[in-house]
């Protein structure tokens, strides 16, 4: 089987190599990658233990990455491919960076931004949810069974 490169399933397992990345320096295992003109241009992963940030989420720091890359704060013509669905703060970024469209792969049940009663993403915004759900929930669950031991 060959694999497609500009496939968003692609994209995704590229997002889910850097939240392993996380997972191995001991972030909790998100991971973010932003695709514009099938080309990425940003690589990121949870930093909020390292960098002892709240606000250090795989998303913010994909975002900070892609603007500077592009030069510019509005990612409108850019795709975020996240492994956990975007918190209420990180859909809010998402809403002022204009980004075209957002593909996550596990729901967030308690801080994802569609619990949220309110859409907080930009309307030009699209969503496809669940692209690798499975991959992508198994790699938290299995981080946080090994904190609980």
């Amino acid at each position: 089987m060959e694999i497609n490169h500009f496939s968003d399933e692609y994209f995704m397992k590229e997002a889910l190599k850097e939240a392993n990345k996380g997972s191995d320096i001991n972030e909790v295992p998100v991971g973010a990658i932003i695709v514009c003109d099938n080309q990425i241009i940003a690589r990121a992963h949870n930093f909020t233990e390292r960098l002892n940030d709240v606000t250090a989420h795989a998303e913010m720091q994909a975002f900070t990455s892609a603007s500077d890359y592009l030069g510019g704060k509005y990612l409108n013509e850019c795709t975020l491919y996240v492994t956990l669905e975007p918190c209420h703060m990180c859909g809010g970024a998402a809403f002022w960076t204009q980004l075209k469209k957002i593909v996550y792969g596990a729901s967030d049940e308690k801080r994802g931004f569609s619990n949220l009663k309110e859409n907080i993403l930009h309307p030009k915004t699209e969503i496809l949810k669940g692209l690798l759900e499975e991959e992508c929930s198994k790699i938290l669950k299995e981080f946080f069974q090994k904190k609980r031991q």
